[in-house]
């Protein structure tokens, strides 16, 4: 029975070693979410501001007069 008093604390510590690695891997891992996040906001606010810009342009700017559906026809027909 003595060898089993001599195995807690070791195993104690091994639990306690794994836990520590978990926590690093853990940390690392929201560290890395949080980048992706702050990235994906990055996108999102020039996405916002490029649609401001393309709400705030006039309606006709891409309109080149009246156009014939027999003008879109490719030249073989």
């Amino acid at each position: 029975m003595s060898n089993r008093g001599m195995d807690k604390p070791n195993d104690t510590e091994q639990r306690l070693m794994a836990l520590e690695i978990k926590a690093a891997f853990t940390e690392d891992l929201l560290d890395q979410l949080d980048q992706v996040i702050v990235r994906q906001q990055e996108q999102i606010d020039l996405l916002m501001r490029e649609l401001a810009q393309l709400r705030e342009q006039p309606r006709d700017e891409g309109v080149v007069g009246s156009r014939s559906p027999h003008d879109d026809l490719p030249p073989h027909y």
